[in-house]
């Protein structure tokens, strides 16, 4: 795949244990075992991985941080959600871990429905969260990119605001990429013009192909000032062996989840965004799309990225993601459970033929 192209996991930061059908091991979210998590996405050849957040979760900055502290080459794509951050308070500290680790961080903003009256935000309909999301990634970045910045919005306001430590130019790389979703329309429009990554859920070819398009057509009528849009999938991968034992282990995964009713799998339970519909619209389709695209774990409570899998042995998941590289997927953020056997048999697996 293209140089360009970059592969990172999901580590899940949640309380209780088994999340998607991971092992229940004792003590899953102590610092022990998600740096052992961590160190071996750097064994295994990943960036590094997103981190989960939503209210009831550990905190995803804090985790983070112990983590890149931890590690020496491990990147943590952090997800946070404007209202739980100020602008320049998050500026500030997303400056600082940056210094502190050498330029290893990302950042996932998040912007659908939460718990916000538990942590004392407030927010009105669709266009009044995504203006504020819009408001929040330009401020943020020109106080990463600026000097005495005076911003005055309808959301957020500073005056003579300098951010420090200053933030080193890396290359290309002027700041932590901002990565984002969303795929309502008023969602895509904060997209084009101020994302630095647009990250989709796992939908067919010919659908991801017709939102890069439009996105980019959005950026150009937008008149967007920053370099180009880049776009990644978020997706599970079931990788096996061989084909057949993929496809008997990705049914017995299925059969489970109808047991329990999905119990552990659906973490976007509160409100069914557009792009959460989308991915259950799928099922409609057919439960197996494109080659190998697997849409019936929807159907009993998976959730998020765990809606729809890619399975199979890992030639066959490699010529999938490669055909998603093709339309213009330069970042991938894969996962499967159990969370630390699968960094290592797709790390091994997976990963090589990726970089062809």
């Amino acid at each position: 795949m293209s140089s360009r192209s970059e592969f990172l996991w999901y580590i899940p930061n949640v309380v209780e244990a088994g999340h998607r059908g991971d092992s229940t091991v004792e003590n899953h979210n102590s610092l022990e075992t998600l740096t052992g998590h961590a160190r071996a996405l750097e064994e295994h050849g990943w960036k590094g991985a997103l981190i989960g957040t939503g209210w009831g979760r550990p905190d995803t900055f804090t985790l983070a941080t112990a983590l890149a502290a931890r590690t020496t080459r491990f990147e943590p794509l952090i997800a946070i959600r404007p209202g739980y951050w100020r602008p320049a308070h998050f500026a500030s500290a997303i400056a600082t871990l940056d210094h502190l680790t050498g330029g290893r961080v990302r950042i996932n903003i998040v912007s659908g429905k939460d718990n916000l009256a538990a942590y004392g935000d407030s927010e009105g309909d669709q266009a009044h969260r995504y203006a504020r999301t819009r408001e929040f990634m330009r401020l943020v970045r020109r106080l990463w990119t600026e000097e005495n910045v005076i911003f005055a919005g309808e959301h957020f306001r500073v005056a003579d605001s300098t951010v420090v430590p200053r933030l080193v130019a890396r290359g290309e790389r002027r700041h932590p990429r901002l990565y984002f979703g969303g795929a309502s329309e008023t969602a895509e429009r904060v997209a084009a013009t101020e994302a630095d990554v647009q990250l989709f859920w796992g939908e067919p070819l010919a659908d991801i192909g017709e939102r890069i398009a439009r996105l980019k057509a959005l950026s150009r009528d937008l008149d967007r000032d920053l370099p180009p849009l880049e776009f990644g999938l978020r997706i599970t991968t079931l990788v096996r062996d061989t084909t057949e034992q993929a496809w008997a282990d990705a049914e017995a995964k299925v059969a489970e989840m109808a047991k329990t009713h999905g119990a552990g799998w659906q973490d976007h339970r509160r409100a069914v965004a557009v792009g959460q519909q989308r991915l259950l619209d799928l099922q409609a389709r057919g439960d197996v799309l494109d080659d190998n695209l697997y849409t019936a774990p929807g159907k009993f409570g998976g959730g998020g990225a765990g809606t729809t899998w890619l399975v199979g042995s890992a030639a066959d998941v490699a010529r999938s993601l490669k055909k998603y590289r093709d339309l213009g997927i330069t970042q991938f953020v894969l996962s499967d459970t159990p969370y630390l056997s699968e960094i290592k048999r797709q790390g091994e697996q997976l990963l090589p033929l990726l970089r062809d």
